[in-house]
C-alpha cells in the first residue's frame, strides 16, 4: 500500500489555497496578504465578520505570537499548519494553549484536506478598531485577489500600487495632468505627486510622464484598474 502523501519541505503558500477554499466554504471572502496577515476574510451583512488566518508549515512559537497579535482586530483567527504523523498540532497541550488565548487550529493535508483541531474560542481582548477598520478597507479596495497568502520576499500587490499602476498605464501612451486622471482614480493626483515607487516624473507645471522603472513595472504586472464610474 501507498504511504499517505505528506508536505515534506512545503512552503507555506501551499496552505494558501486549501484554507482560502475552508474560509469561503463558510460564506467568507478571503483574499491573502493584507496589512501584514497572511489571509483576511470577510463576511458581509447585517454583522461584519472578519477573520484573520496565518500560515506555518509547522506549529511555532512566533505562529502563537503572531495570533496574540492579531487577535485584537478581527473577530476570529485561525493557525493553519501542514498536518504531520508527529507534528505538535496534534499536541493535547498545543491544542489546549489554542483554546487558552481563544483562536482556532487547522491541519492541512498534502492534499488539500482541512481538519479543524481547534475552534475559535468567544474570547477577545479590547478590540482594536483602527486596524479592523484597515484590514476591511485594504481587503475592499483591492482589485480581486492578487497576492497569494504566505508569500515573501517579493512585492505584495496591495491596492495602493495597484491605483498606482493604472495611473502607470494611463501615462504610457503620453504626459498628462492629474485632473486628468482624477475623473476614474480619485487618488491619483496625491499618486502621482508623491511617486512612491518612482514610476513618475513631472515633465512640466501640473505634467507627469512615465519614467522607465514605470515602464518596467507596467512589463512586470498586468495593471487591475478600477472600472470608470
Amino acid at each position: 500500500m501507498r504511504a499517505p502523501a505528506r508536505f515534506g519541505a512545503a512552503l507555506e503558500t501551499t496552505l494558501y489555497a486549501p484554507v482560502k477554499r475552508f474560509l469561503e466554504a463558510r460564506g467568507f471572502s478571503a483574499k491573502g496578504e493584507i496589512c501584514g496577515c497572511d489571509i483576511v476574510a470577510l463576511r458581509e451583512g447585517e454583522e461584519i465578520r472578519v477573520v484573520v488566518a496565518e500560515l506555518k508549515t509547522r506549529f511555532n512559537l512566533e505562529l502563537v505570537l503572531q495570533a496574540v497579535e492579531r487577535s485584537a482586530a478581527c473577530d476570529e483567527v485561525w493557525l493553519a499548519v501542514a498536518a504531520s504523523p508527529k507534528g505538535r498540532e496534534r499536541d493535547r497541550r498545543v491544542k489546549k494553549l489554542c483554546r487558552l488565548i481563544g483562536v482556532g487550529l487547522l491541519a492541512v493535508s498534502a492534499t488539500g484536506f482541512v481538519e479543524p483541531l481547534v475552534a475559535p474560542e468567544a474570547w477577545k481582548p479590547r478590540p482594536d478598531r483602527k486596524r479592523r477598520s484597515r484590514l476591511m478597507s485594504e481587503h475592499r479596495r483591492r482589485i480581486g485577489d492578487p497576492a497569494i497568502g504566505g508569500s515573501t520576499r517579493q512585492p505584495i500587490m496591495t491596492a495602493y500600487r495597484q491605483q498606482a499602476l493604472a495611473c502607470a498605464a494611463a501615462l504610457a501612451d503620453g504626459p498628462a495632468r492629474p485632473r486628468d486622471l482624477k475623473g476614474r482614480w480619485p487618488d491619483a493626483p496625491k499618486i502621482l505627486l508623491s511617486n512612491v515607487y518612482g514610476w513618475f516624473e513631472r515633465t512640466e507645471r501640473g505634467v507627469y510622464a512615465l519614467t522607465q522603472d514605470g515602464r518596467a513595472a507596467l512589463a512586470r504586472w498586468t495593471p487591475d484598474a478600477p472600472p470608470a464610474p
